[in-house]
Order: C-alpha cells, then structure tokens, then sequence
C-alpha cells in the first residue's frame, strides 16, 4: 500500500519537483482562463477573437469625431451656418410663400431655398476669400489682379484692429479678469492716434510711430484706471471698464466738435483728416485697401503668445488667474499684476483703435469711427478659447463674415445683420460644447477636455 504521509509515494515515474511545477502551471492556466473571461469595468466581454489592428485612417477618424476643441469648433461653424440658412428661408417672403404649398409641389420649396442659401453663401465666400470670375477675368486679360485680391484685402483690413482687441480681451482672461472696456480703451486709443496724426507736424516715418505709440499709450492710461481700481480698492473690472466705455465714448463726442479739432469745412461731427504722414502704408497698393496693421496684428499676437507662455510675468500672470490665494502665497504680487494685466490689456485695445484711424478704414474722427471692435473683440476672444493665435484665427474668420457679408447684402439683398447673427450663434455654440456634442454624438475626447468655464478664467 501506498504510505499517505510520504511526499514521495505515488506514482514512481513522477519527481515530486515536476508535481509542484505542474500544480504552478495549472494555477497560472487558471488564472489566466480567469482573466480572459472577465468582463471589463463597463460590464462588457471581451470579443474571444482577437481584433486586428486599426489601421491609421480609422484611428484619425476616431479621434476626428471625439469632443475635441478643433471638432466642437468646425461643427460650431456648421451649426450656425444650418441655423443661418433657415433665417434666410423664413426671411425672404417669396421663399416662404412656396412652403404654404409644399405638400402637393416640394420641389418648388427645395428649389427656390437651395437657390436663395446657395446664393447666399456663395456670395459670402467671393467677397471674403476668391472671386472665381475675377480670376477667370484676370487669366482672359480682360480684368486686373487687383480684383482677384479684393477678397482677401478686404478680410484682412476689417481683421486688423479685431486682432487686437481680441488678444486685449483673452490677455485679461488669462489672468483671470473680465476686460469689457476694450471698447472704451480703443476709443480713446484712436483719439489720441488721430490728434497725434494732424496735430504733430513731423516727419514721414516717425509720424507713423508717434501716432501709433500714442494710440497704445491711450489704451494703457484707460486700461490702468481699472487695474489701480481692481487692486487697491478692489473694485470690480466689470463695472468699471463698462462705465469707462461710456466716458470714452461721450469724450469722443464731445471732443470731435471743439475749435482746433473739428474740420472747419464741415458742420456735421468729424475732426480733420490725419496726414498722409502718419497713414500706415498699404501692401498691395491704393487700390485695395490692406494696410500695414495687419503684420503689427501678427507681431502682436506672437508677442502676447510669447509673453504668456515663456516669460516669467506670463507664469506669474497666469498663476494669478489661477488661483489668486495661491499665486500670494507663492510670494507674487497680485496687486502688481492686476495693474500690469490691464495695461498691457489696454496697449492692445489702444492700438486696435489706431488701426481704424490710421489704415484705411478711416482717416478722420467721428462718433462711430470705432464701430464695435471693442465688442467684437470679446466673441473673437471666445471664439480663439482666449488663446494667442486662435485669436488671430478667430478674428480672420470674424473680418471673413464682415467682409463677405458686404457683398452677401448687394448681390443677394441678405440683411448685413444677419452676419452679425451668424457670429453670435458660433459663440454661442463654442461656449456649449456639451449641446455640440449631444446633437453629433461626438465621443469623449482621450486627450485633453474641453476647458469653456469663464468661472475658472479660461
């Protein structure tokens, strides 16, 4: 009989070592087979069969059509672009009046509206980017290159000054204030420009560079009321940049009709023209009306890019937008830096506003000489996620509507408020990734999250 207490009985032809190696196999073929079988932590099993590897064109659509900020972004434009549409069907009465009998003719709906929308658009896009006719002209030797480059002109010319008030408005942001005076600060930004461009007699080229640092230097004064405001008697940016709006604006009124400044040829309220001196030169000749300003907007933006992002006031700047509390007990001054925020946030806003005078959307003062870049400078802001050069993206895509939306209005009678409208429902739609997402089932991104709360300063 076989002597249970002995390790070694058995059977004669097995090693006790080959037994512990056979009981470890098992256990480990066990545990595997468990393994395999479990189901993962959203409760679904694994397929059995092993899955080939995607290959790279699926893994780019994957990521495409995630939640991230470029796909929340292009199907903002989409969205407002459909919304766009069914405004201009419900405007145009004749459009309109083909839906009373839809049911028994759709073909006259359909038609009558891709006509109108198409049309629209179309037009958008010839005034804005590329004119196919002007091309085709220039080839025949029948037109000029200049046409061919209109678009393009007048994209860039309305973006300038957009360019800056928008990197005033996401400088603000990033350190954690809320800029509304943008508006205010280029108001005065191209009062002081204008008085420095035909009240200095000086010479052509440093004419130039007085008119344009007097520009800045009127945004950073009225920038600074509100940052010595915020800091030392902690008073809100908000109502204190609004109020200032105002201020600059009634100043600018009052201003235009005073002895010296007024034209004395005209009664109406417009100051005299700025001298060709002090007039920022323009690229592509006098015929079209693209100007030195947007290469200032370039040099702005890479300027503010590098500032935030590779200087130590940049850190102390966004350490202090972060966390307030934090960035004082770290030992940087908040105080200081709030005041600093506001100036150079008004510097940018100043020179937006001397764009306006000194390029060639104006050469004069009136009351509406600044128009709403100020505004117009806080969607860009938020459209560019307050980032430099998303910034400058956003404010090509802004002066893209502007300009194209001249066009859309002569050649398609589409109100001009309507751009407007378009504007404001891609904000609106970039501010609400989580709507973009639900309406396109777009997929958690894997990379990085959509970061919109203003609660947290961008």
């Amino acid at each position: 009989m076989t002597n249970p207490s002995n390790p070694q009985s058995g059977s004669p032809d097995k090693e006790p070592a080959s037994e512990a190696q056979a009981a470890q196999n098992a256990l480990g073929n066990t545990e595997r087979a468990e393994v395999a079988t479990e189901p993962d932590r959203s409760g679904a099993k694994p397929d059995p069969t092993p899955e080939a590897k995607p290959s790279l064109g699926r893994l780019f659509m994957d990521n495409l059509w995630a939640a991230n900020t470029f796909t929340v972004t292009l199907l903002s434009l989409v969205l407002a672009i459909v919304v766009g549409a069914v405004l201009m069907i419900i405007s145009d009465p004749a459009v309109l009046s083909t839906y009373s009998y839809i049911t028994s003719r759709p073909s006259d709906a359909i038609n009558s509206s891709w006509t109108l929308v198409s049309e629209a658009y179309a037009n958008l896009f010839k005034g804005s980017v590329f004119d196919p006719e002007a091309f085709s002209a220039w080839l025949n030797g029948t037109g000029g290159w200049q046409a061919v480059l209109a678009p393009i002109s007048e994209t860039l010319t309305y973006a300038a000054p957009l360019v800056f008030t928008g990197l005033s408005v996401a400088l603000a942001f990033r350190g954690g204030l809320f800029n509304i005076g943008a508006q205010g600060q280029a108001t005065i930004g191209v009062i002081m420009a204008a008085l420095a461009g035909f009240l200095l007699p000086l010479p052509p080229g440093l004419h130039l560079l007085v008119a344009v640092l007097a520009g800045a230097l009127g945004g950073a004064i009225w920038g600074f009321i509100p940052g010595i405001l915020k800091a030392r008697a902690g008073a809100h940016e908000v109502i204190n940049t609004i109020m200032l709006n105002y201020v600059a604006t009634y100043f600018l009124t009052w201003l235009i009709v005073q002895n010296g400044v007024q034209d004395p040829t005209r009664t109406d309220a417009i100051s005299k023209a700025v001298d060709t001196s002090a007039q920022l030169p323009r690229l592509l000749g006098d015929n079209l009306r693209v100007h030195a300003g947007i290469l200032l907007a370039v040099l702005a933006t890479w300027a503010v890019a590098w500032l935030l992002n590779r200087s130590t006031l940049g850190f102390e700047l966004r350490a202090v937008g972060a966390n307030p509390d934090a960035a004082r007990t770290a030992g940087i001054s908040v105080t200081r830096t709030y005041i600093l925020i506001m100036v150079f946030a008004g510097i940018l806003a100043g020179l937006g506003g001397s764009n306006m005078v000194l390029g060639s959307t104006a050469s004069a003062l009136t009351p509406l000489v600044v128009a709403q870049i100020g505004f117009d400078g806080i969607l860009v802001a938020l459209l560019g996620r307050v980032k430099p050069w998303g910034v400058l993206l956003a404010a090509l895509l802004f002066g893209a509507l502007q300009a194209g939306g001249n066009r859309m209005q002569s050649y398609s009678g589409i109100s001009l408020e309507l751009v407007t409208v378009l504007q404001a429902l891609i904000v609106i739609f970039i501010a609400a990734p989580a709507l973009v997402k639900a309406i396109f089932q777009l997929r958690a991104a894997r990379a990085a999250r959509l970061q919109t709360s203003l609660a947290k300063g961008w």
